[in-house]
């Protein structure tokens, strides 16, 4: 084999070898890190598939995190060092990611987003996610949780940054109503306006000079206030976003649970 030949050969092997090695490395991307065996093996495989196929819609890794315990590290910390030794993402090594950690020691949950993810999910969006998976956890419906976070940390990215996605304008349901009445307004006008206007009133058949009703008035009598006490602000919630301390800048939103 001549000298030609035998490099075409290797370069081909080294070809075939990196290109199983991406395939494989790529079929082994993790999104469900469960170290405090909360879930089934049935339920991590269902997570897993739901994360794969709505995270490459969204070009996010979505990455759930359980523990009892981090060794006296903060939860924020816990998930910063996380996203800088794992270096998550898509496409490429600390790409755009979402992360739920939750530790079962001290009851913390965690929500962060980083690069993409960080202006999709940002602090206000993550809070609103979290308010939203909170009493699933506290129930201990921890797939319940876990998969809500998913697909509505998918719907709020499909939103622009700074729009609120609860905002009852873009509710499916307030679209059909509101275009429902809207044609029912149409459909009545058209209905009284199909029927002639209607010419006599009142004042047709009273004489002004013959009635015995001389004037009218209207009495103030009294005037009534209703107060309601505002309710507390929650303190239990929050916590912001931060920077890792390999200079991944992310947002955040903590609580309990």
């Amino acid at each position: 084999m001549s000298v030609k030949n035998r490099g075409f050969l290797l370069f081909f092997v080294t070809f075939l070898f990196l290109l199983h090695w991406g395939t494989q490395a790529k079929a082994e991307s993790q999104y469900i890190y469960d170290f405090a065996n909360l879930l089934s093996k049935q339920e991590v495989a269902e997570l897993q598939s739901l994360a794969s196929k709505l995270g490459k819609e969204r070009n996010t890794a979505f990455i759930m995190i359980t523990v009892n315990g981090t060794d006296g590290k903060d939860i924020v910390q816990y998930v910063e060092d996380f996203y800088d030794e794992q270096a998550p993402g898509l496409n490429q090594p600390h790409g755009n990611t979402a992360i739920l950690m939750i530790d079962m020691k001290t009851r913390d949950i965690y929500l962060a987003g980083f690069k993409k993810a960080e202006q999709y999910l940002d602090s206000g969006r993550l809070d609103q996610i979290r308010h939203k998976i909170t009493p699933a956890l506290s129930e201990g419906q921890y797939f319940q949780a876990f998969s809500a976070f998913i697909n509505t940390s998918y719907e709020y990215m499909g939103y622009e940054p700074g729009v609120d996605p609860e905002n009852i304008l873009f509710k499916w349901w307030f679209q059909l109503a509101a275009s429902l009445g809207v044609a029912g307004i149409v459909v009545a006008f058209m209905a009284y306006r199909s029927g002639g206007r209607v010419t006599v009133n009142a004042g047709a058949y009273m004489n002004s000079h013959q009635s015995r009703v001389l004037n009218k008035y209207d009495h103030f009598i009294r005037q009534s206030v209703t107060k309601q006490k505002k309710p507390p602000t929650n303190s239990s919630g929050g916590g912001g976003g931060g920077i890792s301390s390999g200079g991944h800048s992310h947002s955040g939103s903590k609580g309990k649970f």
